[in-house]
């Protein structure tokens, strides 16, 4: 049974790619990947808040930015310390200063990817 739910945009080649790393290293199956861009996506909160920002849920919690990305690399054991790491306020802060710069340039990493795939 998944202990960490995490939403995507599976309309974002970047978010593709990271996403399916991710369920490649998730062995355990302990993470439930769930596409917003899907119709049918099952959404604890507005859409588009979810496609602007990466989320994820675990122990009941909802996390967005760093905290999201940390609480999915904790269920996978090869990417835990970092995780646990980011539990860390001074690390939490870094990550998630680091997770706003990236933000600011996504949209030009997208359309990189979107003309790859091409």
């Amino acid at each position: 049974m998944a202990q960490v739910t995490v939403w995507f945009d599976g309309a974002c080649p970047l978010c593709v790619r990271e996403i399916a790393l991710m369920r490649r290293l998730d062995r355990r199956e302990a993470i439930s990947f769930i596409d917003v861009a899907s119709e049918d996506a099952s959404c604890p909160i507005d859409r588009a808040e979810l496609l602007a920002r990466f989320h994820a849920r675990e122990d009941g919690q909802l996390l967005s930015g760093a905290a999201a990305f940390a609480a999915m690399w904790r269920a996978i054991p090869m990417l835990r310390p970092f995780g646990l790491l980011a539990r860390r306020p001074w690390a939490l802060k870094a990550l998630d200063a680091l997770y706003r710069r990236f933000l600011r340039v996504r949209p030009r990493l997208q359309r990189f990817f979107k003309q790859r795939e091409r």
